[in-house]
């Protein structure tokens, strides 16, 4: 038995991993140090594509599986295994994002999942461990977390009836109001190409920059996400996330965009974008279509240089102010004082040709309905 590990942010104790492994009788542990490539190659194109599934969760559990998944066949290879195992159930998206990165990087590997072929409850779970003298950690929680540099998961518990308010034992990463600082906090995110590079003037690289945020945006109260969430297998579920940096580049990124982009550029990008994070949820991050929607956005982040600065205060995030060497905002068109260089007497006629085809189908739908009227 070989086991792998990936590093991708998730604050574990990689040593207590290690051995727990050896214990179990691993003949080999791989230990892999993964968040600057999840950072670069995973999060940097879902910033890039204000990657968010049915427009609020940021894809963080995600966008790190085919990541995982993609080592795990390396590893699979060079050991010269036959199979690979995963400990996901049948009931979440995770098994799908694993199994089809898997099948298609190598489709001869086997791939085991006791959970899901067993057909293992949690409560299963752990009673089948410990009958084996498998080490479980103590159940301090009763919530089922997945976390990484770019998000936090939680589950179970009392989270999985959608009447009952998270209770604030459930998050880690944001402060409850109460305790958050009695003045607003400020973020001013620098942007070069689509990517943040910058806050408050301090420049970072994408790991430090999203750490860094996570702890300010977090203790302010920010980035916690509640919702009902179609999974790819059908179930309805109540989701909870804490997000603090994704949340805050994410909206800062947005906002940028419309500062730069032409309305055109901004109103298909935002069908490219739901379709990328449908491909990314789904588990399809190996379909050509992804990384063909990766090249018109890409395309589209040349003129995304500027900054934008966001006011968090209890739990609250808006942009205040945005600027950029690209800007599409003329003052002199869009101001209301005198010395604008719009031609209002314009407007007259491109009413008139603006309104031509709905004026010409409101009169024939009005016709219409008089004669039925009249033949009533």
């Amino acid at each position: 038995m070989v086991t792998v590990t990936l590093d991708v942010g998730q604050r574990e104790d990689f040593n207590e991993i290690a051995e727990k492994a050896h214990q179990l009788g691993a003949v080999s542990h791989y230990s892999i140090s993964a968040v600057e490539e999840f950072a670069n190659d995973y999060i940097s194109p879902s910033i890039k594509a204000n990657g968010l599934y049915e427009g609020k969760y940021p894809l963080s559990t995600a966008l790190a599986r085919p990541l995982i998944a993609r080592r795990l066949v390396e590893v699979a290879e060079k050991e010269g295994a036959f199979a690979v195992a995963h400990g996901c159930t049948g009931k979440g998206n995770d098994q799908v994002r694993f199994d089809v990165t898997i099948k298609s990087l190598n489709p001869g590997l086997k791939i085991v999942a006791p959970v899901r072929e067993w057909n293992l409850s949690r409560d299963q779970e752990i009673r089948y461990a410990k009958e084996r003298g498998v080490p479980v950690r103590p159940q301090n929680s009763v919530y089922s977390v997945d976390q990484n540099l770019w998000g936090r998961s939680i589950e179970s518990g009392p989270l999985e009836d959608p009447s009952m308010e998270p209770p604030p034992e459930a998050f880690e990463w944001t402060k409850p109001l109460d305790e958050t600082p009695d003045e607003p906090g400020y973020l001013e995110i620098g942007f070069d190409s689509g990517l943040p590079v910058s806050v408050n003037g301090q420049s970072y690289d994408l790991v430090q920059l999203i750490s860094h945020t996570n702890e300010f945006a977090g203790n302010h109260g920010i980035g916690i996400i509640d919702h009902m969430e179609d999974r790819l297998v059908g179930i309805k579920s109540r989701e909870v996330y804490e997000c603090p940096a994704a949340v805050c580049i994410i909206e800062a990124h947005k906002d940028l965009e419309k500062l730069v982009l032409t309305r055109h550029e901004l109103g298909f990008k935002a069908q490219v974008e739901q379709q990328w994070s449908w491909l990314v949820y789904t588990g399809l991050w190996v379909d050509p279509l992804r990384e063909d929607l990766d090249a018109f956005i890409e395309a589209t982040q040349a003129r995304v240089d500027g900054s934008v600065k966001l006011k968090l205060f209890k739990g609250g995030l808006r942009v205040v102010e945005r600027s950029s060497a690209n800007s599409l905002y003329d003052f002199n068109l869009a101001t209301y004082e005198a010395g604008s260089k719009f031609d209002q007497t314009a407007a007259l006629g491109f009413i008139d040709l603006w309104g031509l085809p709905s004026r010409v189908g409101f009169a024939k739908k009005a016709r219409r309905k008089s004669l039925q009227q009249i033949r009533a």
